[in-house]
């Protein structure tokens, strides 16, 4: 692979990118991906998979690159013992608060208290404006 491993987040919908802007003003520092199927992409913007130290381009959901961030720690945690460091990363009120938020994410999942996920805890390396931000500057 010629090129940083990607990923994309997403919110309630197709539409939802506050997740990439809770990254971009450093309130999202953790998120979660199901073990079964952790090192499979999500889709074309998406590599799954991440390692502590990779450095990672982040996408919007209308496939603009919007930041990148470095993997700083990534771990096995199961449903039912959200660790407060996560539910924090995650942008959380409360592990009671990150586990309905995933419930909404993953309806068709039995999230029991033995449901197992990866924990990926990264910092935000660098933003980037939007492409049409970007060619609006340029014209100035």
């Amino acid at each position: 692979m010629n090129r940083l491993k990607r990923i994309q987040f997403w919110g309630a919908d197709e539409n939802d990118d506050h997740l990439v802007v809770e990254i971009i003003e450093g309130k999202k520092t953790a998120t979660v991906s199901k073990a079964d199927d952790y090192n499979e992409p999500y889709g074309e913007f998406d590599d799954g998979g991440l390692e502590v130290g990779d450095m990672v381009d982040v996408y919007d959901l209308k496939q603009r690159l919007r930041c990148r961030i470095r993997v700083t720690e990534v771990y096995p945690v199961k449903f039912g013992a959200i660790p407060e460091k996560l539910w924090r990363g995650e942008a959380c009120r409360s592990a009671e608060h990150f586990q309905e938020a995933h419930r909404l994410c993953w309806p068709d999942d039995d999230l029991s208290d033995e449901f197992e996920m990866i924990a990926i805890h990264f910092e935000l390396i660098e933003v980037f404006p939007p492409a049409e931000e970007t060619k609006a500057q340029s014209c100035h």
